[in-house]
């Protein structure tokens, strides 16, 4: 253990240099051709397929596993990639064990799934290594679409537009391409630059230009694209992050959690990024978990998750509770923040007051406890921020806070489609986003073939 793990406040190269490397390691290294082979004779290519129904791509997995079983990795690729272009990303950052693994038939038997998710990991990279592109460009229709942010849903919604001969511009408010691939992830789930090496793989077929830098709202309005284009679609993401509602949380040492985990996604020395000797994490999905367990491998001496329901209500995964157990994170339940105590205006503990069910309402019980910590993580949701489509002629419509949109992804403009975090009844999953950008793209296209115009 390095001397610097002692340092007390928030500190950089709390660990020796070798540390860092073997901790930010690929969290489920890749299978060979062997293993590969072995692991998808475990399959039963089931009939009904209960993995397929839970996919929401809808990839057809009995089949690209029997491609892999056959030794054909590249035809299983295909399989894969007319389902879901960002296959290689969904491979690893995919609660697998919440959706296709969780129906597989020998999880119900046996307790232990076919690992689908390595097994599409794979076949895509497979794939990718050998540069091999599997659509070719349709001949050019000469309409133009606009897509604004070039994460999941706008890469997917890009791709099945050009495979059609349309033209696609996407606006880009961030300097890198991928969204929350490419920001919000931990970064032992994706390694070696992964993102950018799907957006080149992405964008390799063509009529696709990408434009970083610009923001909706600033350098554009909703209503120049309407105007300009034969059609739009949104996949805003979230950019708010929720408050705490707790008094003094101003303090300096309370921070963003995904701003940290986009920091750290950036990094190119993880030895200099800062922080704290004891953290708390507010907050009970994914991004606490990622928060957490990237702070305990920074070097942090005690990392906290404390939430306010039980085990059971958290968004994130089983697999990924005992993840953070597993690296030394306590989570601690049935706790809400309600006062940041703070020292010089530096953050020097937390109250927590104790919470339970009264009458199915969660309610405080009045009793609180106190954390001693140096830096607090906010991971208790995001919002979407539509001061962005202000400006833009007719409102969209919004339900729950975010963007109501049909079916089809039509939002209440038209021309416009949306799709991703940003609409209302998004599940914040990769996948999701992938399937609603793809199938936007696909109304889009027959409302342009029908009409000559959306």
């Amino acid at each position: 253990m390095a001397e610097g793990l002692f340092k007390h406040g928030i500190a950089a190269g709390r660990l020796a240099p070798a540390q860092y490397v073997e901790n930010f390691a690929d969290l489920h290294p890749p299978l060979d051709a062997h293993e590969a082979l072995v692991e998808a004779d475990r399959c039963y290519f089931c009939y009904d397929a209960p993995c397929m129904q839970a996919c929401p791509t809808s990839i057809d997995i009995p089949m690209f596993i029997r491609q892999i079983a056959t030794g054909n990795p590249i035809g299983s690729a295909k399989t894969i990639f007319d389902q879901n272009i960002l296959g290689g990303m969904c491979a690893r950052v995919c609660p697998t064990e919440t959706l296709c693994e969780e129906a597989c038939v020998r999880e119900t038997a046996e307790g232990k799934p076919v690992q689908i998710g390595r097994l599409q990991r794979y076949a895509t990279d497979t794939a990718m290594r050998q540069h091999k592109q599997f659509y070719e460009r349709a001949a050019p229709t000469g309409r133009r679409i606009a897509v604004v942010g070039a994460g999941p849903a706008g890469l997917a919604a890009a791709h099945r537009l050009a495979r059609y001969g349309h033209d696609v511009t996407i606006f880009e408010t961030r300097p890198k391409s991928g969204g929350l691939n490419e920001y919000g992830i931990a970064a032992y789930k994706s390694t070696d630059d992964f993102a950018q090496a799907e957006i080149d793989y992405v964008t390799a077929i063509g009529g696709i230009n990408i434009e970083n830098g610009k923001a909706l709202g600033r350098d554009f309005h909703l209503s120049d694209l309407v105007a300009t284009y034969d059609a739009v679609f949104l996949g805003l993401g979230l950019a708010g992050v929720n408050a705490l509602r707790a008094d003094g949380e101003d303090a300096d040492g309370v921070e963003n959690a995904v701003e940290f985990i986009g920091a750290l996604r950036q990094a190119t020395d993880l030895g200099a990024l800062p922080v704290g000797r004891r953290v708390v994490v507010i907050g009970g999905g994914m991004t606490a978990v990622d928060a957490a367990v990237q702070s305990k491998l920074l070097g942090a001496e005690e990392v906290t998750i404390c939430y306010r329901r039980g085990r059971e209500h958290m968004n994130a995964s089983e697999f990924e509770q005992d993840l953070a157990a597993a690296n030394g994170v306590s989570i601690r339940h049935w706790l809400q923040p309600r006062r940041v105590i703070a020292d010089a205006g530096k953050v020097s503990a937390i109250e927590l007051e104790y919470t339970a069910l009264m009458d199915g309402k969660l309610t405080g019980t009045g009793e609180t406890v106190v954390l001693q910590a140096d830096q607090v993580f906010k991971a208790i949701g995001q919002s979407f921020e539509p001061v962005a489509l202000n400006g833009s002629g007719a409102s969209v419509i919004l339900e729950g806070g975010r963007i109501k949109v049909d079916e089809e992804g039509r939002t209440s403009l038209p021309k416009v489609w949306a799709g991703g975090d940003c609409i209302a009844g998004g599940d914040d999953l990769t996948v999701l986003a992938v399937a609603q950008g793809r199938d936007a793209a696909e109304s889009i296209h027959r409302t342009l073939g029908t009409n000559g115009r959306a």
